[in-house]
């Protein structure tokens, strides 16, 4: 079902964005269209302002419609009156001018003695030097005394002023392509993520089926009077159970934590008071570390919380837990339960080995372990914090660790409190 729901959002994003892309192509051609007539309208009537300019002076009536569009780039201006060739590029130049016609045209004329197009000249308002080009004009029959404009950049000037267009298009590409290629990975990870949940789901179960036999088969062998009689063998027999038990709760950790991948652990919360429940922990931690020595700062005894009782012990299990293994001296942790703006915090310090400044962000990721003498030495899998993390999360509460200024580690739980 959400393999079906996440398949969806990618269909629906791939189809939402082609779309987009779609539709701003087929604006960016209306577009070039748009400013295609612009400036033809543009061209057209600069040059109508040049016709009725070149008849004034004269007794002629100017020639109705005498600009004719032969093609995109390409114009002839019927004038029937003599006129200057310099006196014409002046009024191209300020016409064009005018209406912001800021390309490169070029001009020819009519000989009638010659019977022949005459090149005028190549106007470039791009360049400074004046490119002398023999580009060929066709006569144009019953016509006398007129001439014709060209604009040899057209599509290059129209072009350039719809940059804006065309950037938003690449910038939609490219956002497609990332889109794409982020989707490829987003699948890719969640496929290996896959494989690996199934590999570890796997091994795990077929670890803890010859695991019980064992347990249960040491268990059987402790009862034995042979074994309780002869000291040796009653240790060994219990060096069996106690690694068993914790290659089991190792085993439980792993698959807890591959079952909250793919389905989220389901709180059941009730309110209990909070103190009680620590004291209750730092016993069963006191029992497998005897030499360390935990105390409980409150300054209450009656702080209470919605949470899930059993996951917040194995929440201060873990601190506590990890607070003692990773210390080369006397464990000495502290637990310091204060109220402060609206919030109640749970500070766990210690006096371990501390953590570098620069890994410490990592220590609530998922098979992170700090590499150094103390972690060779100890068991584990990188899994304790991260399960931490996950718990703290899914109550909406804060956890942050940070160095103490002598020695060892301080992690405080920020958890929203109202009495």
């Amino acid at each position: 079902m959400k393999i079906n729901k996440l398949n969806s959002i990618i269909v629906l994003g791939l189809v939402a964005i082609m779309s987009i892309l779609v539709a701003q192509l087929l604006w960016t051609k209306e577009a070039f269209t748009l400013e295609q007539k612009k400036l033809s309208q543009k061209a057209h009537i600069a040059l109508l302002e040049v016709a009725r300019k070149l008849y004034e002076g004269t007794n002629h009536e100017p020639v109705q419609n005498p600009v004719q569009k032969i093609a995109n780039d390409y114009y002839i201006v019927n004038v029937e009156n003599e006129f200057e060739p310099d006196i014409l590029e002046f009024y191209l130049k300020t016409e064009f001018k005018k209406v912001n016609i800021a390309t490169d045209f070029e001009y020819a004329m009519y000989n009638c003695q010659s019977d022949e197009m005459v090149y005028g000249d190549y106007i470039s308002l791009s360049k400074k030097d004046k490119e002398k080009k023999t580009v060929y004009f066709p006569k144009h029959k019953n016509l006398v005394y007129y001439f014709v404009v060209r604009f040899p950049n057209e599509t290059t000037y129209l072009f350039s002023s719809m940059r804006f267009w065309f950037v938003l298009s690449i910038a939609l590409i490219l956002i497609l392509l990332i889109y794409v290629y982020s989707i490829f990975k987003l699948l890719q990870q969640k496929k290996y993520s896959e494989l690996q949940r199934d590999f570890i789901n796997n091994m795990t179960h077929e670890f803890k089926t010859p695991l019980s036999s064992i347990l249960i088969a040491s268990k059987y062998l402790s009862e034995q009077n042979l074994i309780k009689e002869n000291k040796k063998l009653h240790t060994y027999t219990e060096i069996i159970l106690n690694q068993g038990n914790k290659l089991n709760h190792h085993i439980e950790k792993i698959l807890t934590v591959a079952k909250s991948d793919y389905t989220p652990l389901e709180l059941k919360k009730e309110t209990t008071l909070i103190v009680p429940v620590i004291e209750e922990t730092i016993e069963n931690i006191v029992l497998k570390y005897p030499d360390a020595e935990i105390k409980i700062e409150s300054a209450s005894g009656e702080y209470v919380l919605e949470t899930d009782v059993f996951h917040f012990a194995n929440l201060v299990y873990n601190l506590l837990d990890n607070a003692v293994k990773y210390c080369n001296t006397k464990p000495e942790i502290t637990v310091k339960i204060y109220e402060e703006n609206s919030l109640l915090k749970i500070e766990f310090t210690d006096n371990g080995i501390g953590i570098s400044n620069k890994k410490l962000s990592f220590i609530f990721d998922k098979f992170y372990r700090i590499q150094n003498e103390k972690s060779n030495e100890v068991n584990g899998f990188g899994l304790g914090l991260f399960y931490v993390k996950e718990i703290c999360s899914l109550q909406n509460w804060k956890i942050k660790a940070e160095n103490n200024l002598t020695n060892g580690v301080t992690i405080t739980l920020s958890i929203p409190y109202k009495r």
